[in-house]
């Protein structure tokens, strides 16, 4: 996990949610090979579905991350050299620039190992990366039984690890989720699955028409990532490091090409290097991890804590303590190249300015890859990355085509700092949602709503004095008046504040919903709050909860949520907050709501294998995250499904589905079917 996160942050440096299906794209198998004396052989063999391949140990500097193999340490046996291959191929990698060592369809390793007299238990993980379009990167346990009581006996041959120790890999693993069956032990679903039966492919009955679907949850992410991104890149432009690029950029076009016609060619091909530039970063972050591996660490807590930090840094930075700068020689480099003339000289003086405007530039793109890896989207980073080099390469084309619009640009100046500083600010804000997640995950308790709407109010307050010129800092000038344009923000920022005040003593905030906290996870509580949504009665636990819809004779609405979901929340602040929906789901459903990545440890009796996936299930939200995965074959949340109280559907379940009437239709088509079962 921390390599993902180390090649993450220098992605990120050197420049909520998709239906995802569970592949399983890795089959592992383990044998032992005794010889009769007191050495043996671990044989790991790993053969993979179509397409796919995995990386050796043995990859070069600069390349992906290599395979490793971790062996527990233990008395009874000692390894002998290193872990064997079988013949893999070298391949050339674009995306690396070196030749790789990889395995396609199938691949074998060998340990040697030297044993003591009686039986030893050699356990250890492989860390790997399986790639087709994308890579993810893996964790699989293995376990070998070596030897017998006593010494060992003079025979050879080989010794099959029993149970059958094929095992499939989900796409989501992480450190947490991993896991085999023991040998000898057979995994029992009694422990983690009620006895009600959840059936998905329940056959629906007709007459009670069709909720109609809500908007397309995969075509709305990147959307929202796109336009974030775009005015990522507009407050871009409005930074020191970028704003007086403009006019000097587009003249040398002009001047340099002779006439306008080749000037506003250069200036239109300048503006396209720009977006494949930054599309590439976007492209290069989707192949390297997939959509799995960044919705895995979207509620990973190394993720939401480096980033808290990480956040924190770009404020500071924005705040003008310091400067995020890439080498110099980089930046010179590229420098040279431009002055090579034609397409390649064109080209490199974008890559130049990319270089050169990462100080302001940097933080927001930061800013805007979290995001997108936040939204769960497989292209969202992609999106994010196109929308915001669309906005920087405008200027750059429009100025070009109508060069007497340079006239009408405001001078540079003291504003620009004020902007930059100005995003410093909403940078420190957004540092605390990631702190949050994980405050929320762990049940710590110490970043509850009303400190989190505190810390808001004081930020976004000092933002509001820091533009109308009662705080300054040190590189700031003195404000001798207020132009129309700060004064307006100075009062949209003053303003928020004090929509976010009441939201300290427990007001509804439906304009950040999603950002702060669930209302109900509060510090100050008159005792006769629930621990869900709008006071609802809910369940935590799904038999607890089909116990209860049973025995009141209601139907159940199964909601897989998690906290660090956006879109679930948004759905409770916005929709489930309706009279018409909260009515029905007070009055004519059980909600059972699960959380897929609370962190609370199960109870050891429970910690136990999915025959399904073959994870570790440790903890609270890896029991419901399986459950999801395994009935219904998907990991996206907020996911609703309505069922009867003996666990059979009562309509198509739904993801996110913003429109407030869509819900109603959805939850009317359940409770008629449940009539009409309940009659028959």
């Amino acid at each position: 996990m921390m390599k993902k996160l180390i090649l993450l942050f220098v992605l990120l440096f050197s420049f909520q949610s998709s239906f995802s299906q569970i592949l399983n794209p890795a089959k592992w198998t383990f044998r032992v090979e005794e010889n009769g004396t007191d050495e043996a052989t671990l044989i790991f063999k790993v053969k993979l579905d179509e397409g796919w391949h995995i990386y050796s140990q043995f990859t070069p500097d600069g390349g992906p991350l290599p395979m490793v193999f971790k062996f527990d340490e233990s008395k009874c046996y000692k390894l002998k050299g290193k872990v064997e291959e079988s013949k893999p191929h070298h391949e050339f990698d674009s995306t690396f620039g070196v030749e790789v060592i990889i395995f396609h369809k199938e691949a074998t390793f060998k340990q040697k190992v030297k044993l003591k007299d009686g039986v030893c238990e050699i356990k250890g993980i492989i860390e790997y990366q399986a790639c087709l379009e994308a890579c993810i990167f893996q964790e699989q346990e293995f376990s070998f039984s070596v030897g017998k009581t006593g010494k060992l006996e003079e025979k050879s041959g080989t010794k099959e690890q029993t149970p059958s120790t094929e095992l499939i890999i989900p796409v989501e693993t992480s450190q947490e989720d991993s896991g085999i069956t023991k040998p000898g032990e057979t995994a029992s679903l009694d422990k983690t699955e009620s006895s009600f039966s959840s059936d998905p492919h329940t056959k629906l009955e007709p007459g009670c028409g069709t909720s109609e679907e809500g908007s397309n949850e995969m075509d709305a992410t990147i959307i929202g990532i796109f336009i974030a991104g775009m005015l990522g890149g507009f407050l871009a432009l409005l930074t020191p490091c970028v704003f007086p690029m403009i006019p000097m950029t587009v003249s040398f076009f002009t001047k340099r090409s002779g006439n306008r016609r080749k000037g506003i060619r250069n200036a239109v091909i300048y503006a396209l290097s720009i977006i494949g530039i930054y599309v590439s970063l976007g492209l290069l972050v989707t192949v390297t991890f997939g959509s799995d591996a960044l919705n895995e660490l979207a509620s990973n807590v190394y993720f939401n804590m480096a980033f808290f930090v990480i956040f924190v840094i770009f404020a500071i930075s924005f705040f003008g303590a310091f400067e995020i700068t890439l080498p110099n020689w980089l930046i010179n480099k590229a420098d040279a190249a431009s002055d090579r003339g034609g397409l390649i000289g064109i080209f490199f003086m974008a890559f130049t300015l990319s270089l050169v405007s990462f100080s302001c530039t940097g933080p927001i793109i930061g800013t805007l890859l979290v995001e997108a890896a936040h939204g769960r989207s497989y292209l969202g980073p992609v999106a994010g990355m196109t929308g915001f080099s669309v906005a920087l390469a405008i200027p750059f084309a429009l100025f070009a085509l109508f060069p007497n619009w340079l006239n009408s640009l405001p001078k540079s100046g003291g504003w620009l700092n004020t902007v930059k500083v100005s995003l410093g600010f909403i940078e420190l804000a957004l540092a605390f949602k990631f702190l949050s997640n994980v405050d929320l995950a762990y049940h710590w308790g110490f970043l509850k709503r009303e400190l989190f709407v505190s810390i808001w109010v004081v930020i976004f307050g000092a933002l509001g004095f820091y533009l109308l010129g009662k705080i300054r800092l040190s590189h700031d000038s003195e404000t001798t008046h207020l132009s129309v344009t700060r004064l307006i923000f100075a009062l949209l920022s003053l303003t928020f504040t004090l929509y976010l005040l009441p939201g300290v003593w427990g007001a509804p905030l439906k304009m950040i919903s999603g950002f702060p906290p669930p209302e109900f996870y509060k510090e100050w509580k008159t005792g006769t709050e629930s621990e869900c949504p709008h006071d609802l009665t809910c369940f935590h636990d799904y038999e607890e909860g089909m116990r209860y819809a049973k025995a009141q004779g209601k139907p159940v609405i199964l909601d897989f949520t998690g906290w660090s979901c956006v879109n679930c929340r948004k759905m409770e602040d916005n929709v489930w907050s309706d009279p018409k929906v909260l009515k029905r789901l007070s009055e004519e459903y059980v909600l059972i709501s699960l959380y897929v990545d609370d962190k609370t440890p199960l109870p050891l009796e429970e910690q136990i294998v999915s025959p399904t996936t073959g994870r570790k299930i440790r903890s609270t939200g890896n029991k419901w995250s399986d459950f999801q995965a395994r009935v219904y074959n998907t990991n996206s949340q907020p996911y609703y499904v309505l069922l009867d109280n003996q666990g059979k559907l009562l309509a198509e379940p739904k993801g996110y589905t913003p429109d407030v009437k869509a819900y109603v239709d959805f939850l009317d088509e359940g409770t008629c079917r449940y009539k009409k079962r309940s009659r028959n």
